[in-house]
């Protein structure tokens, strides 16, 4: 019998060059692949070359790994107060899309903010502002840009299906805005996935916020925390709070099949030396039930 897997990947580095991320997706056996398309320490990097795009278009065509995926620098804020922030976070995103939609990657995921105080209503409404300016400016582009959901730390958005909602329904175009479901954070924002009568109650609850079609990248993360603890700590798949069976819901659930599912678990090998994102895949796909 046959087993029916989605595309199973992992974030990986890109030292050296973008393109050598696609060796290290292979070395370790993915399927699909996620990236930082630059520095995600900096507000600054220099412009891509033709011959750095087609470089890497050459290696995706080799390594077959589809689809890739961008993860957004860490320091964009989408929902800042205040606007010299704003205007750096929406310039540092039209920077970043029009990367990936130069090298060919399918999505550019971001964390959708902190309001900084002033509440979540108040974050939402600029957060969509800035995305419109962000979309005025990447016309006619076909990454996607995918919000990802939070653990609900501090005065961060989006620890809850309504609130990307709320982000999503005042976009001016939406069609062009996705969802990123990250595994930890829904479960230290209080989502529990572990039981299936538990998993069919969420993802009944995101269908009815946001539509589960809007769901075009899984973040597969255990937590370390307990569920609810607000806490964004990763672990590995099976050693933390979440176990695998609540990851089995989520390869097994057809509406998810060609959603790509990728590893944020910590890196390193393991006693054997062999590499942690290699060993993670190997548990992800061992939970896939046969067709």
């Amino acid at each position: 019998m046959e087993r029916t897997l989605p595309p199973l990947g992992a974030h990986r580095s890109v030292a050296g060059g973008l393109e050598n991320a696609f060796a290290e997706g292979v070395r370790v056996g993915c399927d699909c692949l996620q990236i930082f398309v630059r520095n995600q320490r900096q507000w600054r990097a220099p412009p891509l070359s033709k011959e750095q795009v087609e470089t890497f278009r050459a290696a995706a065509k080799r390594a077959g790994l589809a689809p890739v995926v961008a993860h957004a620098s860490y320091l964009l804020n989408l929902a800042s107060p205040d606007a010299a922030a704003r205007r750096r976070s929406v310039a540092a995103m039209v920077d970043e899309l029009g990367r990936c939609e130069a090298l060919g990657i399918a999505a550019l995921i971001f964390h959708p903010g902190s309001h900084m105080g002033e509440g979540v209503e108040a974050g939402a409404k600029r957060v969509a502002r800035s995305l419109d300016q962000v979309h005025r400016r990447c016309a006619g582009f076909r990454t996607m840009i995918l919000l990802e959901t939070t653990a609900g730390q501090g005065t961060s958005i989006g620890h809850t299906f309504e609130q990307l909602a709320g982000i999503r329904n005042r976009v001016a175009e939406p069609e062009r805005l996705g969802v990123c479901l990250d595994t930890c954070h829904l479960f230290a924002a209080g989502y529990d996935f572990r039981k299936p009568e538990a998993y069919a109650r969420t993802i009944g609850e995101l269908d009815g916020a946001i539509g589960v079609t809007s769901v075009r990248c899984i973040h597969m993360n255990d937590s370390k925390r307990e569920l609810g603890s607000r806490v964004d700590r990763h672990e590995h798949i099976g050693k933390g709070k979440i176990g695998k069976q609540g990851f089995a819901h989520f390869l097994n659930d057809p509406r998810f099949k060609r959603v790509p599912m990728i590893l944020e678990t910590p890196k390193g090998e393991d006693g054997r030396g062999t590499d942690l994102d290699k060993v993670n895949l190997k548990r992800l796909r061992k939970l896939v039930k046969v067709a």
